[in-house]
């Protein structure tokens, strides 16, 4: 099957697509978001999963692995769904779980997002569940594009602002190439308990964000 590359889309003409799906389940006031589903394989998996598990809320957007309609984040927007605002509205603190591919990163798990203490709970969560990789929380050393900084991004737009979790292909069941992409995913238990534990235990602590000067 030849590849098929991403393509960049708006927000309104994603969710018009008659074959794309917006998922919301409202549970407790910790979320877990993948509206990347489709271009980013495993990330609905992870997010659905670990939700399920922890009785975490859910927001996810899915479409066929062969449309691969990419939106970018800072254009995923409340005012454009319904469903999207009453689930920010509901959650205290968000995870978006993401997809990245880097050569140079086969097994780096990076934890971006304005939240710095969320990001430090998740993370250890994730080193607990998932030694086999590398959990990078150390703004300063995520590329920038991956940081979640952007005061738009779904992941600060909560009450408690969120974690923007960005999974290599290993961490998420997934192949590096755009020819696989109608493969089903299988993504790590590890990865699906950490990210699981770290909505169960999360206790609402004092917020930590990033100041705005460095997104």
């Amino acid at each position: 099957m030849s590849p098929v590359p991403a393509r960049e889309a708006t927000w309104a003409e994603l969710l018009a697509h008659p074959e794309v799906t917006e998922h919301a389940e409202l549970r407790s006031r910790f979320g877990l978001m993948a509206y990347h589903a489709g271009v980013e394989g495993g990330t609905f998996e992870v997010a659905r999963d670990a939700a399920e598990a922890a009785g975490a809320s859910l927001y996810a957007v899915t479409q066929p692995p062969l449309l691969r309609w990419h939106v970018a984040s800072t254009l995923v927007d409340p005012s454009g769904s319904e469903m999207l605002g009453r689930f920010l509205d509901h959650v205290d603190v968000v995870v978006a779980v993401h997809g990245y591919g880097r050569l140079g990163r086969p097994r780096d798990i990076l934890v971006g997002g304005g939240n710095r203490i969320l990001a430090a709970h998740v993370s250890a969560c994730l080193r607990t569940h998932a030694p086999g990789f590398s959990v990078i929380d150390d703004v300063e050393e995520i590329p920038r594009q991956l940081r979640g900084l952007h005061r738009a991004n779904p992941v600060n737009r909560t009450a408690g602002g969120g974690v923007q979790l960005e999974l290599p292909p290993a961490a998420r069941g997934a192949t590096p190439s755009p020819a696989d992409a109608h493969l089903p995913c299988f993504p790590p238990a590890g990865i699906i308990a950490g990210v699981a534990e770290a909505a169960r235990t999360w206790s609402g602590q004092p917020i930590s964000n990033v100041p705005p000067e460095r997104q």
